[in-house]
């Protein structure tokens, strides 16, 4: 007897049906064919015990599995209760009549209960897609998969449950949840609070811009000034997650298994990886290609703590993803992409000593030195960050202040208004939401200058020997600044704070 049940695989962000075709003839065997990874072929030992324990059995006969598409990779373990219904039902233990019906996916114990999978979210959405009535599949995963309206989502904690369900019609609970209610219910903020943040207002007025603007920043300044606790707070001040957003997030985040039982994301990631990260970690990719630190920031912040003591090959292949916006894995067999649209925050000690800028400090570093470490940041990686802003450490008596500093959500308000004239902006275009995906041409059209504003970024250029690269940013970030003042045009005063922005372009830092 022939049976088909249906399962998924996921490539990228994007799921792929899996008809698993189960074949049982005369003759004893058991033949697993159409590309099964090892995790897959150890399944028969695994279902074989499942089902002993509750009372089934794997039929002593010939069995032939193919897993269609057949010249498709598949991996994991999360095909075990598909391949489980479908040698019950092609054995005829089981009943058959609506098992086609359903994509059906999970990891199974040796005593029948169900381990979680990964991409259940993705799986749901192609689900859906394809005209499925429903998907059965861990109970762990049942409030991702929820996600997606319009498709029964039964999440089951036994076998058993699934098998009574098929062949007594014992009914399984439904998961359902209302996706905006979701969404808008629990839009709080994130645990780090710029109101914690003592003194540093110039810092955090460069923050804010960051943030109106998406552009990305580095942070330069000695141990202890505070760089990592303004990089933390920065996700609370950016504005609000959209639905898409969230959904898009959520995505990638269940590829790799991140979601488990939380339903919707709805807070910006923040991510920060650690120095001895490999390219591949970093980026995403691999034998079976998983999504790197960089997709998983994806809408949200990639902090990059200590840049110079990234590895030089790890921060070069950020290159490409920072200007499109995505990375394209290829192999030999497939090419998968992952979106990574994230804001860069990166933070560095000024010289190897780490006191270069702190005027409490003795210069502990020689110039040669100073380049050498510095020197370590390639131009091309420097020309894709538009901010750079020297933070020196906190006098105690700002420290030691009772008041608490203006808090993330008056800050994220005018964000807020600023991204929501960007968006009016660049309504019409297709790759530029705000700011800092401006090209040249956009760059020309909305950052107008009157002649006095020249003639200023013209004598800052030449006085603090300014780079080339150091123009576009500037003109970038008075947009951006001009824009929380709801302001049309760019004037002199924008120029003039954007240009402070420019640390690492002044003579002395990066020759």
């Amino acid at each position: 007897m022939l049976t088909k049940v249906y399962g998924s695989a996921v490539f990228g962000v994007e799921a792929t049906t899996i008809t698993v075709e189960v074949n049982v003839d005369k003759g004893i065997g058991y033949h697993l064919v159409g590309l099964p990874d090892n995790a897959i072929k150890e399944s028969n030992y695994r279902i074989a015990a499942a089902l002993q324990n509750n009372g089934y059995k794997i039929p002593g006969k010939k069995l032939t599995i193919n897993m269609a598409p057949a010249d498709l990779r598949k991996e994991g373990s999360a095909y075990d209760l598909t391949l489980a219904l479908g040698i019950l039902t092609a054995s005829g233990q089981i009943k058959s009549e609506n098992i086609e019906k359903y994509i059906i996916m999970g990891e199974i114990s040796l005593d029948g209960s169900l381990q979680p999978i990964k991409g259940a979210l993705p799986i749901a959405i192609k689900a859906k897609e394809e005209g499925y009535k429903g998907f059965i599949l861990p109970k762990e995963n049942a409030r991702e998969a929820a996600i997606v309206n319009d498709l029964e989502v039964y999440g089951v904690e036994n076998i058993k449950e699934v098998i009574e369900y098929f062949d007594i019609g014992t009914p399984l609970e439904q998961t359902i949840i209302d996706t905006r209610k979701e969404f808008y219910k629990s839009l709080d903020f994130p645990e780090f609070d710029f109101s914690d943040v003592k003194g540093q207002e110039s810092i955090k007025r460069c923050m804010e811009i960051a943030a109106a603007g998406g552009h990305n920043i580095i942070l330069i300044g000695p141990p202890g000034a505070g760089k990592t606790m303004l990089a933390k707070r920065l996700p609370s001040i950016l504005p609000p997650m959209t639905l898409h957003e969230a959904l898009e997030t959520t995505k990638i985040h269940s590829v790799v298994g991140k979601i488990k039982n939380m339903g919707l994301m709805n807070q910006r990631p923040f991510r920060s990886p650690h120095h001895t990260i490999s390219d591949v970690a970093l980026v995403g990719g691999g034998a079976y290609p998983q999504p790197g630190e960089i997709s998983l920031s994806h809408n949200g912040v990639l902090f990059l703590d200590e840049l110079p003591e990234f590895k030089r090959g790890v921060l070069e292949v950020m290159r490409q993803p920072l200007e499109d916006r995505e990375v394209t894995i290829s192999r030999a067999r497939f090419t998968v992409t992952y979106p990574s649209s994230f804001m860069l925050v990166a933070s560095m000690n000024p010289s190897p000593g780490g006191y270069f800028n702190d005027p409490d400090a003795p210069v502990t570093s020689s110039p040669a030195e100073m380049q050498r470490y510095l020197s370590k940041i390639s131009g091309p990686l420097l020309d894709r960050i538009d901010i750079h802003i020297e933070v020196t450490p906190v006098p105690f008596d700002k420290l030691s202040e009772e008041r608490k500093g203006e808090g993330s959500v008056e800050i994220r308000k005018r964000v807020t208004a600023a991204r929501e004239l960007q968006t009016l902006r660049f309504e019409e275009m297709e790759n530029v939401h705000y700011n800092a995906q401006m090209n040249t041409k956009h760059i020309r059209k909305y950052c107008k200058m009157d002649d006095a504003s020249k003639e200023l970024l013209k004598n800052a250029m030449e006085r603090l020997n300014l780079s080339a690269r150091a123009y576009d940013r500037i003109l970038k970030v008075a947009r951006t600044i001009a824009d929380l003042d709801a302001a049309e045009a760019v004037t002199g005063t924008h120029i003039a704070e954007a240009i402070q922005y420019r640390s690492l372009d002044r003579e002395g830092w990066l020759g």
